[in-house]
């Protein structure tokens, strides 16, 4: 436990460190910061997996869980003081902290997932969220017996959400051009049960496949699906076990690989720019729609639908289709 940062627990696992040298050529020792529990089943679970597969390969590691908003400027300095390089805020609300850090850690490297931008010694990583909302946009319209959809979402205006509920709406409106798409914010991403309540609210105005984009708290949009009977759409392979019937798939983000794939070019001295999505249009491809290890979508989508969702993919690869989310397409309501 940490005598600095009470809010958060720190903890310390060390290994063989690798190499030598400077931060920007080598990563031997890596710190995360993470706003809530690495147990979550969610965001914070898939954003340690890149850290243990580092640790796996030899690196030095370090995490903090649960850190508040308070704590982000200083919990950075101190592991930078501590040497270690790159530290990664795993949400874009550590890039302030890491843009204020930065000057004055000129030889370490701040990554923030999910960020927005950089500057100097500060790299945001983010999954490309516009391309796979999108498909499951698609998928949500092609499944939608009322033609009505939804989606339950929080951190509203911040340029990943736009992509991400923006995508959602454009993608289910090139399936269906009337479909309505009705998209309910909520102030925190951690809370199960204001999700449950805002996700059956959005049943009972007649959405009948759920979508959205919350850390802990989505677990609260698969309950009510499966309570009332409808579809919903998850963000791990975790969600399906909640409701096996009702998960059609889930956004299933690749940020072990993201974080992997960063560190590696790091070490290499490749990694280039301030801004860095991951797609499909990219080596390492940020995320796929999974909704188990073994298959991507549940068995109760057609074969038709799931065969357009490939062409979909395709296209957005190869540059044929291309996703500029407004946040009008974002809004709130429907």
């Amino acid at each position: 436990m940490s005598r600095r940062f009470p809010m958060a627990l720190i903890v310390a696992v060390l290994a063989l460190t690798v190499g030598a040298g400077g931060a920007f050529s080598q990563a031997s020792k890596v710190a995360m910061l993470l706003p809530g529990s690495i147990n979550d089943q969610s965001w914070n679970a898939a954003g340690y997996s890149g850290l243990a597969r580092l640790k796996e390969r030899g690196t030095e590691i370090a995490y903090s869980e649960n850190v508040q908003a308070a704590d982000h400027v200083e919990a950075m300095k101190d592991y930078a003081r501590r040497g270690f390089s790159p530290i990664i805020g795993h949400s874009g609300r550590f890039l302030s902290a890491a843009q204020r850090v930065g000057p004055e850690f000129e030889k370490t490297i701040f990554l923030v997932g999910s960020g927005s931008g950089g500057q100097n010694n500060v790299i945001s990583l983010d999954v490309a969220n516009e391309q796979y909302a999108y498909l499951v946009g698609v998928l949500a319209a092609r499944m939608s017996k009322t033609g009505k959809v939804g989606a339950v979402a929080g951190l509203e205006g911040l340029p990943n959400m736009v992509a991400s509920m923006g995508g959602f709406r454009l993608g289910a409106r090139s399936a269906r051009p009337d479909i309505e798409v009705k998209i309910i914010y909520l102030q925190s991403m951690e809370d199960p049960a204001a999700a449950k309540e805002a996700a059956l609210s959005l049943i009972a105005g007649g959405a009948d496949v759920i979508g959205g984009k919350l850390n802990a708290g989505h677990a609260g949009i698969i309950q009510a699906a499966k309570d009332k009977g409808v579809f919903a759409a998850g963000r791990s392979v975790g969600h399906t076990a909640i409701a096996p019937e009702r998960v059609l798939t889930n956004i299933d983000e690749r940020w072990g690989d993201i974080y992997v794939a960063a560190v590696s070019e790091l070490r290499a001295g490749k990694l280039t720019g301030n801004y860095i999505p991951y797609g499909y249009n990219t080596p390492t491809a940020g995320a796929d729609l999974r909704y188990s290890a073994e298959r991507s979508l549940n068995p109760a989508v057609p074969a038709g639908v799931a065969a357009e969702l490939e062409t979909v993919k395709k296209k957005i690869a190869s540059g044929e289709i291309k996703i500029k989310p407004t946040k009008d397409d974002a809004r709130g309501g429907a």
